[in-house]
């Protein structure tokens, strides 16, 4: 047996185990992008909706999927920073101000995150488009602002910063004629 034959044997050998290793690293890399889109594609629809369970697991998420990725978990981290040092006592002095100030923040940091998400997946997506390109109908906006000032009042009432205003109505009875025809 020559070395010629013996190479075509190892070659007979090492072919097949060396596609399968490369097929399976083509398939991890491609699972890889796709988890990490599933996550910008999260987040890029609910960014108008930063409270969405959706947007909060997406976020908890890019650790592990975009590690490799320096600027994307710098900028995270930056933002994440940025949700701890909210505001916490709504009593305090200048509250509704610091709250403003953090959440204006956080759409920028959310922009920025964005925008470093999108570099890493192939996307050339400009700041403003991130900031400012998203949709919420204007029904869902009253909606969450309803739904904000109701749980905000209801907190002062029953933190007892605010009274729960009680109005009484007295009706007056109608004659029985009046009251059999109202129930008729």
């Amino acid at each position: 047996m020559t070395i010629s034959d013996l190479l075509v044997i190892l070659a007979i050998l090492v072919a097949p185990i060396l596609a399968i290793q490369i097929q399976k690293f083509i398939e991890e890399r491609k699972e890889a992008k796709t988890r990490k889109m599933q996550v910008f594609r999260a987040l890029m629809a609910t960014r108008a909706t930063p409270l969405y369970p959706a947007h909060v697991e997406a976020l908890n998420m890019i650790d592990i999927e975009f590690y490799k990725h320096k600027k994307v978990v710098e900028t995270w981290k930056l933002l994440h920073d940025n949700f701890t040092n909210y505001p916490k006592d709504p009593k305090a002095k200048d509250y509704d101000a610091k709250l403003s100030s953090c959440s204006e923040k956080s759409n920028e940091l959310l922009t920025d995150l964005l925008y470093e998400m999108s570099q890493v997946l192939g996307y050339s997506f400009d700041k403003v488009l991130l900031k400012r390109g998203c949709y919420i109908p204007k029904g869902h906006g009253d909606f969450q602002l309803e739904q904000d000032f109701i749980r905000k009042g209801l907190v002062h009432v029953l933190w007892g910063d605010k009274p729960l205003a009680i109005k009484v109505v007295e009706t007056q009875k109608g004659s029985p004629e009046q009251e059999k025809q109202v129930t008729a």
